[in-house]
């Protein structure tokens, strides 16, 4: 099979597309043939080791596919070739076929394309367990995602209005800004590119709170940097700021700002909750589903490219031209 591998550290531009020996599932696996594969930011960092996951070279990024199940190992139960998964794993995704534990798939409704299974279960995933079970969302409140055309921001626009609450999309252009009403953003804000000095930081606050009618129940922060400081000064009485990535910077939040505001800044670390928590990331993936089917969220993907053409992906990315989701099909 062809795999697009990573052989040393570096840009996506160092990935290859190599032939490799076909996988096969042992006692507990299932073998599935990879028909679409998702873009994420770790696959960015983790070809650079820069993830928290270092797998052992060569390897394939690409942490969430959806494809036919081939073969099962001895003992699994819940799946039989010829179903339609989705699968998360930490890598292993941009090639034809991958090797995945029963306990890592999904059975796909049956409405749901292999693209966008693909574009599914990190985003929506993520911003799910980041808005229900870490910030607690309640129908009514004002919830501000920065980063908000971006894969994990347009999921937290339709789930936060899925939930009840009104929804501020604050995005780094216009054409993003129509994107993000598109999507669901009830108002949407332009902040500025590149590091902020003090007057712009000081403005934007000013905005965010404009727009947000005097300040945010819950903060969606998908990008970091100098952003997170006017975001934080724009949080309500006992808010939740809830931290997501970071492809601005990782940014080091004034503390007092918290205490004034009697305010919580919540970590999301989706990857570790999905290992310790399994029963209630299947509850969450399954009411995920349900919403899917009742069709009030569905993913936006922007593009899709070759495996071949798996680097540009990555490139795009991490370059901020992507609006929505990026899946590579194979």
């Amino acid at each position: 099979m062809k795999a697009l591998l990573s052989k040393r550290p570096g840009p996506p531009e160092t990935l290859e597309l190599t032939d490799v020996a076909d996988p096969s599932a042992a006692a507990g696996e299932v073998l599935v043939a990879i028909k679409a594969a998702g873009v994420n930011f770790p696959d960015a960092l983790i070809i650079e080791d820069r993830y928290q996951l270092k797998p052992a070279r060569p390897f394939a990024p690409g942490a969430e596919v959806a494809g036919v199940v081939l073969s099962v190992g001895a003992g699994v139960a819940r799946f039989a070739p010829g179903d339609r998964v989705l699968g998360s794993a930490g890598c292993g995704g941009y090639a034809e076929k991958i090797v995945l534990r029963e306990e890592q798939c999904l059975r796909i409704p049956d409405a749901m394309p292999f693209e966008e299974a693909a574009a599914f279960m990190l985003t929506y995933g993520t911003s799910y367990y980041a808005l229900r079970n870490r910030g607690r969302i309640k129908s009514g409140e004002m919830l501000l995602v920065l980063g908000a055309a971006g894969g994990v921001g347009v999921a937290a626009l339709q789930l936060g209005k899925a939930l009840g609450a009104r929804v501020i999309g604050a995005v780094s252009s216009a054409d993003k800004a129509a994107f993000a009403r598109r999507c669901g953003a009830d108002e949407t804000l332009v902040y500025p590119s590149g590091a902020l000095s003090k007057d712009q930081s000081r403005a934007l606050a000013s905005d965010f709170k404009r727009a947000c009618a005097g300040g945010a129940d819950l903060i969606f922060d998908a990008v970091g940097g100098d952003y997170c400081d006017p975001a934080l000064r724009t949080m309500n009485y006992e808010g939740r700021y809830l931290v997501i990535g970071f492809p601005a910077g990782i940014p080091a939040p004034p503390l007092n700002l918290a205490l004034l505001k009697n305010c919580s800044i919540v970590g999301v670390f989706w990857g570790a909750f999905v290992a310790r928590e399994p029963d209630q990331h299947a509850k969450n993936m399954h009411e995920l589903f349900e919403l899917y089917v009742q069709g009030r969220i569905h993913p936006h993907i922007s593009q899709t490219y070759s495996l071949a053409d798996g680097a540009k992906a990555i490139r795009a990315l991490l370059e901020r031209r992507a609006t929505g989701k990026l899946v590579i099909v194979i």
